[in-house]
């Protein structure tokens, strides 16, 4: 078991790192959909030439892999769900474990072949792949059209789990509520939920680095995780 923990948590630190050098994790100061003043940003965007998403494809499928989910499909969410779903599909074939993989259009296509969906017909247990989970929107939209299609929405695959607590609107007014969007979809949703890698993992390697540049960062991201933060399940 410690064999375990100790290669998941080498998997998360690698993927910071590299996140890191890619310039895909950036330090500063963002502002998130929530309103807040963030001091890090992932835009998995960034992961823009061959070489970057054929690694990011391998991040995941060791991290899907170790998570010991079972399932029977892969569902990438347009937009960035669309090449991480892709991806990830050959780097699992790669690795001999060979699953199809569908995604959906924005807008419905009304000529040709129609519809909304892309790939292989949804069906029996789906996992759907993403990016960054802030308030959940693009997994619950996603969830709808799996069942719709008569499949099980299984299990969900990301790269960062800011951990931080997630919003809602009441009458009109949006507030901060005690959980993340990753806690509400595993036990609200009763989705299982695999993540590369966490904020935990980033205050973790903040700390160990011998960069002073990124140790500078460290004591805003703490901050930052204390005022939002919400504990690991």
């Amino acid at each position: 078991m410690s064999d375990f923990l100790g290669s998941a948590k080498r998997l998360s630190l690698d993927f910071v790192s590299f996140a890191i050098n890619s310039g895909v994790l950036k330090f500063g100061q963002y502002t998130t959909k929530a309103g807040r003043l963030s001091p890090y940003f992932f835009n998995a965007g960034l992961f823009d030439d061959g070489l970057k998403i054929s690694r990011l494809a391998s991040f995941y499928a060791q991290r899907v892999l170790e998570s010991g989910m079972e399932f029977d499909m892969i569902f990438g969410p347009a937009y960035k769900g669309i090449p991480l779903g892709a991806t990830l599909a050959m780097e699992l074939a790669r690795q001999g474990k060979n699953v199809p993989f569908a995604y959906n259009r924005k807008e419905v296509k009304d000529h040709g072949e129609g519809g909304s969906l892309v790939g292989a017909p949804l069906k029996g247990r789906v996992l759907i792949v993403d990016d960054v989970m802030s308030a959940g929107t693009a997994v619950r939209e996603s969830i709808d059209l799996i069942r719709q299609q008569g499949a099980i929405p299984h299990g969900v695959v990301i790269a960062l789990d800011r951990q931080e607590m997630a919003t809602e609107k009441q009458n009109g007014v949006i507030r901060d509520v005690p959980y993340s969007a990753v806690q509400y979809v595993k036990e609200q949703l009763g989705l299982q939920v695999a993540a590369v890698a966490s904020l935990d993992d980033l205050l973790e390697f903040l700390s160990l680095s011998q960069d002073a540049d990124l140790q500078a960062h460290l004591s805003h991201v703490q901050a930052y995780r204390a005022k939002y933060g919400v504990s690991a399940l």
